[in-house]
């Protein structure tokens, strides 16, 4: 492929052997047949499908070219012919041919309120054409690069009228002689636009001066001043113009165009950055070459850098080339924290600052460097450094992310720039002034805190007891999930809340927060103290199966002595359980990280929620009963319900649900209710005591983590006056009214969870009066009873006595026990990111016989699954008819395919619809890959399965 690159047409070069059984003629070229009242037929495909023939009458030759988005390519410097042909979308560069079959023009675009269409003229493509025809002749097998010489001045031309140009000061000799040296019928001359900063005529030209002469020819037209410049790169010439009557002469250098044409671009944490282009230079009024942000991709959009900004400062080192951004990212350790500098177009007079996080663990690949390589038509890719440059100089590769950053913050902002010492005065010396650092740190620490104090004074004497116990033990949550691993059908990318430290020691602290906030493992966490200015990260630990919170760990050194001393563990108060009519304090934190608090009445301690299954299948809380306020902040607002000693009763979490609005679309809608601290206190005390599930490393210490034994069916509640209808006994009846004389309810089934072991035994609609011949009216006795299973030796099966369609039956149901990972696992094929299926998912109650292992998360845009219909929402169950029950089958399967294959695959869809189709695999551009946790580093380690070597292209 080979692309003008002013002009709106490239070239295509395909293979003669892939379209042997088809009949093809070359159309013949005559773009100097265009002329005003030629009637030409446009022969294009809007449909998609069919050819379609539109008439039309060429009506000018002179139109300016249409002006695009800034956002991308704009073309300029041409004459476009205008013709009323009514073209439609779908047939941009279709031939426009005259009544001989002879093309004249390539059909560019149209208006979509008018029937007029803008053809591009042939007069630039006939030239490039015979540059490649030429450079065939020298090869025989392989394709050579061919070069078609570009010049350019930087510099946007129009055309504008005589009358108007008159007006800018144009002389009449001047106009006259125009007139006499141009074509018959010539109306006007170019002008000067606009000039690129540091191009070759920056302080020469100015917008408005009229061009007269070009090496003493004088140019009225696009064609004839491109044709100049083309023939003159890297060599001088003279323009003479006219700047408001007054004549001047300008010498000048033609530069090369492809010069300034970026030929590599860096890609780091899904960033594309690329020196700044010609077309984005014009577009902008910024000088080519400058670091631009294409795509800001994951680290640079967490740090709000956004699309088209120029980069000028990274860790306090001047970045003026894409070579300079890349030695800095080479000296910086994983998880570090710099501050960058950008200026936006919008904006372009004022600098921003950010903070920029490296990221920690390996969402994306190493930063790479993409490079244009024209005699293969591909962009080979090649490490941007060597990766134990990545690694924080001088510590440990076992240290915690804490550590790392920590260290980095007493280093500066050199960390990893210095090489290695050896000397022992070097080391005591560095020593010395990171202690000295420390000091200072805790010195302004502890008068920022006596300051904060002083100042809030009035504030905390306003404040209620339960306010100002409870405002050191909570956090400030911002929470950014990569898009590369988007799992669980999580739907935002950034999420943030208010979570309360329920342990906090020396060497750990652990904070309890909604689910609706840390939705998924495979986040960057970042908390923010109310007690102590300092933002350090945090690291996801625990996700409940069942309940509507996670709990977040973080490095208590990572505090500093100060800040270890003023954060405080909130006291939890299970029991005994809220009543309707008590009076509890509702406390939380506002976006200035300051207590908000007010005095609420329980309206509700057991309201039941009903959330639907989303869109995406994705988290929502089931057999939940949750704590309702007479008033409260609103929705927005997340905290903790204490009594008035500041004892926490229970976390004010945020839930998400969708709406339906319309027939066919589905709003996000957020709301806020309270959860009981009973389940955060259980799995509170199992991390502490140690659990009974596998170790995960936690700040250094590898400790054992709770398995939560669960009923894996999704229950709701029934009035019994409603149940009494439906025939259940009157004994029964009183004898839940006796165990529980306030919800006055029973328990339905309204579906088990596909792959769970009571799937097969209860049914929908079944009543659950008793379990182990124990009354059961609320979700919580059911989570007593498993829980009792692991102290006890009943193999995990309850007795259950339920009501089914007129019958009471007693069976025997199994038991699920789950861990509080979440998914640990992904793998991306195809642009596709593929993942056991999690619990959302298994909850609509279906998986595919054929094996449901290989569940389509994601899917990416411009991938191969994007071209040919893979999508989200769906198994993969057979490749090239191989079974893909699991992701390892999967893998194994996947690893035999080849680059450029074309590959068949049997899927399945959430309504059990099954579907064939095939797909190319791109090796290239799309390898194959995995994201793995390991619980023994407690890092996401991104490991290639099988990629394309660009040494055999």
């Amino acid at each position: 492929m080979s692309l003008n690159l002013v002009h709106d047409f490239g070239f295509f070069r395909y293979d003669p052997n892939a379209i042997q059984f088809l009949d093809y003629e070359e159309i013949p070229l005559a773009p100097e047949a265009a002329c005003v009242g030629l009637e030409i037929r446009v022969v294009g495909n809007d449909s998609g499908e069919k050819v379609s023939i539109l008439a039309g009458t060429i009506a000018r030759l002179d139109r300016d070219a249409p002006q695009y988005t800034k956002d991308g390519y704009n073309d300029f410097n041409t004459f476009y012919l205008q013709a009323a042909s009514g073209t439609k979308g779908g047939s941009s560069g279709s031939p426009v041919i005259d009544w001989q079959g002879r093309a004249v023009a390539l059909n560019a675009g149209g208006k979509t309120t008018t029937a007029s269409a803008f053809f591009l003229p042939l007069e630039r493509v006939v030239r490039a054409l015979k540059f490649f025809q030429k450079g065939g002749e020298s090869y025989t097998s392989k394709w050579e690069v061919v070069s078609i010489p570009r010049g350019t001045l930087q510099t946007t031309f129009l055309h504008k009228g005589f009358d108007e140009i008159r007006r800018l000061g144009l002389q009449s000799e001047t106009e006259q002689m125009a007139r006499h040296a141009s074509a018959q019928g010539e109306t006007g001359m170019l002008v000067v636009d606009s000039v690129v900063p540091g191009g070759p005529t920056h302080n020469h030209l100015e917008p408005g001066d009229v061009l007269v002469r070009v090496t003493r020819e004088v140019i009225t037209q696009f064609l004839r001043l491109e044709t100049l410049l083309d023939d003159s790169v890297e060599q001088n010439i003279e323009l003479e113009i006219e700047r408001g009557g007054t004549p001047l002469s300008v010498q000048l250098v033609v530069q090369d165009l492809h010069s300034i044409t970026p030929a590599h671009f860096l890609e780091v944490s899904g960033a594309v950055i690329h020196p700044l282009s010609y077309q984005q230079a014009r577009n902008f009024r910024f000088q080519c070459g400058l670091v631009y942000v294409s795509e800001p991709g994951y680290m640079l959009s967490r740090a709000a850098v956004p699309r088209h900004a120029i980069i000028k400062k990274l860790a306090g080192e001047e970045i003026s080339k894409l070579e300079d951004l890349i030695s800095v990212l080479s000296k910086l350790s994983q998880g570090s924290r710099v501050p960058l500098e950008y200026i936006s177009y919008t904006d372009r007079h004022r600098r921003k600052f950010v903070l920029v996080t490296v990221d920690r663990h390996e969402w994306y690949a190493p930063p790479q460097i993409y490079t244009r390589d024209d005699s293969s038509g591909l962009w080979t890719v090649k490490p941007a450094f060597q990766l134990e440059f990545m690694l924080p100089s001088g510590v440990n590769v076992e240290a915690t992310p804490m550590e790392h950053i920590h260290a980095y913050n007493h280093q500066g902002l050199t960390d990893g720039a210095t090489t290695m010492e050896t000397s022992s005065e070097h080391a005591s010396a560095v020593l010395h002034s990171q202690n000295e650092t420390v000091m200072l740190e805790d010195t302004i620490a502890k008068e920022n805190v006596l300051l904060r104090d002083g100042q809030g004074a009035a504030a905390v004497a306003n404040a209620s007891i339960a306010e100002r116990v409870i405002e050191p033990t909570l956090v400030m949550f911002e929470v950014h999930v990569p898009p590369s691993c988007m799992l669980d059908g999580v739907h935002s990318q950034h999420f943030s809340g208010t979570g309360v430290i329920i342990y906090h020691s020396h060497s750990m602290g652990l904070v309890a927060v909604d689910k609706n906030t840390v939705a998924v493992s495979s986040s960057d966490v970042m908390l923010s103290f109310a007690a102590y200015p300092i933002e350090i990260p945090g690291e996801v630990v625990f996700l409940h199966p069942v309940h509507n919170f996670a709990l977040v760990a973080y490095d208590s050194s990572a505090l500093g002595p100060v800040g270890v001393s003023a954060v405080q563990a909130a006291e939890l108060l299970p029991d005994p359980a809220l009543r309707r009519g008590d009076s509890v304090y509702l406390v939380g934190l506002n976006r200035s990280l300051q207590a908000t608090s007010r005095k609420s009445v329980v309206t509700n301690p057991c309201a039941t929620l009903n959330i639907g299954s989303a869109d995406c299948p994705r988290y929502r809380a089931t057999n939940m009963e949750v704590v309702e306020l007479d008033t409260d902040f609103g929705s927005a607002f997340s905290g903790v319900l204490t009594d008035e000693h500041g004892r926490v009763r229970a976390i004010w979490a945020s839930f998400s649900t969708q709406l339906k609005v319309g027939s066919n679309t589905s709003e996000d809608h957020h709301f806020v209710r309270g959860i009981p601290v009973y389940a955060i206190s259980q799995v509170l005390h199992n991390i502490i005591s140690g659990g009974n599930g596998p170790h995960l490393l936690i700040n250094g210490v590898k400790r054992p983590m709770p398995l939560i034994r669960i009923l894996e069916v999704e229950l709701y509640r029934t009035l019994l006056s409603k149940a009494r209808s439906f025939g259940l006994s009157n004994d029964w009846i009183q004898a839940l009214i006796k165990k529980d004389p306030v919800r006055r309810q029973v328990l339905r089934v309204k579906g088990c969870l596909a792959g769970s072991k009571a799937e097969n035994l209860l049914e929908q609609g079944d009543m659950v009066l008793a379990v182990n011949k124990e009354p059961v009216t609320c979700f919580r006795d059911i989570e007593n009873v498993c829980h009792a299973l692991d102290i006890g030796e009943s193999g995990g099966e309850l007795n259950m006595t339920i009501f089914r369609q007129g019958r009471e039956l007693d069976l025997v149901v199994g038991t699920d026990v789950r861990d509080g990972n979440g998914t640990t696992r992904v793998i991306n094929w195809c642009g596709c990111i593929v993942q056991d299926p999690h619990p959302a998912v298994r909850a609509l109650g279906f998986l595919p016989e054929e094996g449901h292992g290989v569940y389509v998360a994601r899917w990416c845009r411009g991938s191969p699954v994007h071209r040919y219909g893979l999508y989200a929402l769906q198994w993969i169950v057979e490749v090239n008819g191989k079974p893909t029950p699991d992701l390892d089958a999967f893998v194994n399967v996947t690893k035999e395919l080849e680059h450029g294959e074309f590959v068949r695959v049997r899927t399945i869809h959430l309504n059990s619809k099954p579907r064939v189709l095939t797909l190319k695999q791109d090796l290239h551009y799309w390898p194959t890959w995995e994201l793995r946790f390991d619980p023994e580093t407690a890092i996401w380690h991104r490991q290639t399965i099988k990629a394309l070597d660009c040494q055999n292209l």
